[in-house]
């Protein structure tokens, strides 16, 4: 079966859940600021601070991951009025991936300078990586097919 019969029409893009995701986080700032808010960094001029991005752009982009249920906003002062950000679960759920992206641009993008590293609760250097929930094998290229849900 081709996958091609996700299309409504021929000239329609696929509808794809990638090109979603990248449409909520895929921008620069977006997912710098889910990574400082991972990090610890919950207050704004931290953020600006550790991104660079603008402050018309960060707050921006806060507003947008308020919207999206990515992150959510908690007073931490009333005089002046001041909020910090947390990750929702949905943020959360981006840890992963940040850690996989980060590794990437370790090895392609800056493979002379030393990575951050994280270390592992149980003691060990932590290395993300991609494995089966059934089999716990790792994946690699080529591993995987695409499949079309089966409607009942």
């Amino acid at each position: 079966m081709s996958l091609d019969v996700q299309r409504t029409e021929p000239d329609e893009p696929r509808r794809c859940s990638i090109a979603g995701a990248l449409g909520i986080v895929g921008d620069r700032w977006s997912l710098l600021v889910v990574r400082e808010i991972n990090l610890g960094v919950h207050r704004f001029d931290a953020m600006q601070r550790n991104t660079g991005a603008p402050r018309d752009v960060l707050t921006a982009r806060l507003r947008k991951l308020e919207r999206e249920g990515i992150v959510r906003r908690e007073p931490y002062s009333e005089h002046p009025p001041r909020h910090e950000y947390l990750l929702t679960d949905a943020g959360r759920e981006l840890a992963p991936i940040l850690l996989a992206l980060g590794e990437w641009g370790d090895r392609h993008v800056y493979p002379d300078d030393p990575p951050l590293v994280y270390r592992h609760s149980c003691g060990e250097l932590f290395h993300s990586r991609l494995t089966c929930a059934a089999c716990h094998e790792t994946i690699t290229p080529g591993d995987l097919t695409p499949e079309m849900p089966r409607h009942a």
